[in-house]
């Protein structure tokens, strides 16, 4: 099968969200210059460089009340700064929880059931339990071809790391068991992990 995206696919579903998995997951917290508290799940979400370490997420869509964007997108355009937390298996249904489109100002931690903690370097809150957490600034958010798409580039400033999740000075994701998006209303976890030595190691 080929199908070019502007002319449809004629599917049930549309299989690019299929294709390029499977996706991190980055749970963005902010803060609005108001003080409320903001936590949503974004799957265009990964690491970009390592020195100095940057990431990236992408927003897609609007909601009714904000200006062409989402929550998370407003609350750093205004303050210039986000916290990416790292989602566990464990975790997965308060991440579901807080992927509701709520009103603007209702608190996600609190709906989600989730205790917070302050970030060290940035004024917003970081879920408490992950497994690890990414305090960021932003560099810059650029709008994207198309309605509503706008990526949002940060340089992270501060790592925390849950203490179990570090084993013989190794990150251990196994264990936690990232969360991964995959196509549709699909999700898988990591449960194994196998090394490859580079060519020239």
């Amino acid at each position: 099968m080929f199908y070019r995206p502007s002319e449809g696919h004629g599917l049930p579903h549309n299989p690019f969200n299929a294709i390029v998995t499977p996706r991190p997951i980055g749970w963005i917290s902010t803060r609005s210059s108001d003080g409320t508290e903001n936590l949503a799940p974004y799957s265009f979400f990964n690491a970009i460089a390592y020195v100095p370490p940057q990431v990236m997420f992408a927003s897609t869509g609007t909601k009714p009340d904000q200006d062409g964007s989402k929550d998370s997108v407003t609350n750093i355009r205004d303050t210039g700064e986000f916290c990416v937390n790292i989602v566990e298996y464990g975790m997965r249904n308060a991440m579901n929880v807080s992927s509701n489109g709520f009103e603007k100002g209702v608190d996600e931690f609190e709906r989600a059931g989730l205790a917070r903690a302050n970030c060290e370097t940035i004024a917003c809150s970081r879920v408490a339990a992950a497994p690890a957490a990414l305090e960021c600034r932003m560099t810059q958010i650029i709008d994207l071809k198309g309605a509503a798409n706008i990526l949002v580039l940060g340089e992270v400033v501060g790592i925390h790391m849950r203490d179990d999740c570090v084993v013989d000075g190794r990150f251990d994701v196994l264990k936690y068991q990232p969360l991964s998006r995959l196509g549709y209303r699909d999700y898988a976890r990591v449960t194994d992990v196998f090394s490859l030595a580079r060519p020239d190691d």
